[in-house]
């Protein structure tokens, strides 16, 4: 009798109508950040926490910095779904030592991704291009488009942050040396395609890229190994510096991209703060739905119900059987 009574109160306190459970998870606001993966998070969020917890979830504009900056100052917005912590690092780590902040999760598993590249087809012919000693010795595989004389690498469009590691790279990589020569694309829609006009044509193509991104979502391609490791203090000091005059090989390392919530309401809603600490995606699955995204001209919330359809294994491993039941039936 002792053992049905637990059993009770357990179905009891879980039940997503019970007062007791909406009371635990209350009122949320979700930053919903203005690029597409943050933006697909928040609605995704939102639509769980509402019909499978009874939350009372809202989404409000967001960014990077202004989203940080205010959840620290003034306890608001509760939730930054997908939060690129290097940009802000200095900030969060201050807000978290001074409970402000708290890190729920990993938004993307396998964090941030850059890397130099090559199509996949390419290496089942030359598997030796999977590294970057194979890269030198096929280097006439990538043909300069102006210079007979010249190999390609696509690099990262001039004035962005990437140009500057990249460029360090290749200087230290020594790739002039092997006859290589940077291409700036001028954007970043040139940069992509780029690499489509290769894939279309089964060409070698070899540069710079990040995940996730609708790209890596439409070609498998496969990151060069420099051989080298990651060397994290190298990478912060020199490799992302303007004035680093001798950099070393290094392999990018992942950028941090976290859930990040107030402390307030990590204390306050533990049903909703559990719920953000499962929720995650792999770079592949977020760099699948951006191309979704793309190739349909979706917004965030008709590719949250794509998502919902196509992943239900995934959404499914985040939450209880009784709350995944509630989700179904909302859908």
């Amino acid at each position: 009798m002792k053992q049905k009574s637990h059993v009770l109160t357990f179905a009891i306190f879980i039940s997503a109508s019970s007062p007791l459970y909406a009371q635990t998870c209350g009122t949320i606001t979700i930053a919903d950040m203005n690029w597409n993966s943050a933006s697909l998070m928040a609605h995704i969020d939102q639509f769980i926490l509402n019909n499978g917890f009874g939350c009372d979830a809202e989404l409000i504009p967001g960014d990077s910095v202004p989203t940080g900056t205010s959840m620290i100052e003034k306890g608001e917005p509760d939730v930054a779904p997908e939060l690129w912590t290097n940009g802000i690092k200095a900030a969060l780590d201050q807000g978290i030592a001074e409970k402000r902040l708290r890190i729920a999760g990993s938004s993307l598993s396998d964090g941030g991704e850059e890397g130099f590249w090559v199509p996949d087809y390419l290496v089942a012919e030359y598997p030796e291009l999977r590294t970057i000693e194979g890269i030198k010795q096929r280097a006439e595989l990538f043909s300069h488009p102006e210079d007979d004389e010249k190999f390609a690498f696509y690099a990262c469009p001039a004035g962005w942050t990437c140009q500057i590691t990249a460029s360090h790279l290749f200087d230290a990589l020594e790739l002039a040396q092997e006859g290589f020569e940077m291409i700036d694309p001028g954007s970043g829609a040139a940069l992509a395609g780029s690499i489509a006009k290769a894939y279309d044509r089964q060409q070698p193509w070899f540069g710079y890229y990040w995940s996730p991104t609708p790209v890596l979502g439409k070609f498998n391609m496969v990151k060069v190994d420099f051989g080298s490791g990651t060397d994290v203090e190298e990478f912060r000091n020199c490799t992302t510096q303007l004035d680093c005059d001798t950099p070393k090989v290094t392999m990018y390392p992942a950028a941090p991209v976290h859930t990040i919530t107030t402390e307030n309401f990590a204390q306050s809603n533990p049903i909703a703060f559990d719920y953000f600490g499962k929720r995650s995606f792999s770079n592949q699955q977020m760099s699948e739905l951006l191309a979704w995204m793309e190739e349909n001209q979706a917004d965030a919330e008709e590719a949250m119900y794509y998502f919902f359809e196509q992943y239900p294994e995934l959404w499914r491993s985040w939450i209880p059987k009784r709350a995944a039941i509630k989700v179904t039936n909302a859908l």
